[in-house]
């Protein structure tokens, strides 16, 4: 039976394999002692090829841990590619020829239409 290894985001430290296949676990580390996601290790190994090398067209310094991971998770489970999302909402140009000093937040979506990006639930809780 195939097994996928998912490691604690906090600490990086603390690696579990499990006999199914979902984005993330959460639990609470034995390591950090923090209730935290442990993400599929396919997923981290995908987030750091990007950090390393992201495509000109996602601007990936913008986004945040999260819609970084959001990205390599689409990529890495569902074989989506990296250039296929943009960086969506309100860009400093506009925001400053609008007086918006809010700084929203910008999320990464996918450019190809596919309605579902939407999170599926594809989570597991770990007592």
């Amino acid at each position: 039976m195939a097994t996928d290894t998912y490691r604690c985001l906090h600490c990086q430290d603390h690696t579990v394999a499990r006999a199914f296949d979902v984005s993330h676990i959460s639990t609470t580390c034995p390591v950090c002692e923090s209730f935290e996601r442990l993400v599929n290790e396919r997923v981290v190994e995908q987030f750091r090829a990007l950090e390393d090398s992201s495509p000109e067209s996602l601007d990936w310094d913008r986004l945040d841990r999260t819609e970084k991971l959001f990205v390599a998770e689409r990529v890495a489970r569902r074989g989506r590619d990296a250039s296929e999302f943009t960086v969506a909402g309100v860009s400093d140009d506009t925001a400053a020829a609008a007086g918006d000093a809010s700084g929203e937040r910008r999320e990464p979506t996918e450019a190809s239409g596919d309605e579902s990006a939407e999170d599926t639930g594809d989570e597991q809780t770990v007592d």
